[in-house]
């Protein structure tokens, strides 16, 4: 039997979910699950190492990325359902004194 791969979605708010599971490789499935108790099954895109996000919908440039109900940053790039969340495609908003906030509608 193999290894159930989870992802946990820990806010409402959220748009991302973190992979708590090795060797995640790209087009393997993880069940990603809430605090409610819902699960839903999503096909990933990328390679993820263990700790690491994905998205749970499609997340389109200069929308916010939402973690633990917090906004972590904004996407630079076009993300995918499913697609590996990081610095190739998000830009961190946290300790930038150099940006302005910019608050997507």
């Amino acid at each position: 039997m193999e290894e159930l791969k989870i992802a946990l979605r820990v806010n409402d708010l959220d748009n991302v979910a973190t992979i708590f599971a090795n060797g995640i490789k790209d087009g393997m499935e993880v069940e990603i699950r809430d605090k409610k108790g819902n699960k839903e099954t999503v096909t990933v895109i990328g390679d993820v190492p263990y700790g690491h996000k994905i998205a749970v919908k499609d997340i389109h440039v200069k929308e916010q990325i939402i973690k633990y109900g917090e906004e972590i940053g904004v996407a630079t790039h076009e993300i995918k359902r499913g697609e590996y969340v990081h610095v190739h495609n998000l830009d961190s908003m946290r300790g930038r004194g150099d940006l302005e906030k910019e608050t997507v509608q």
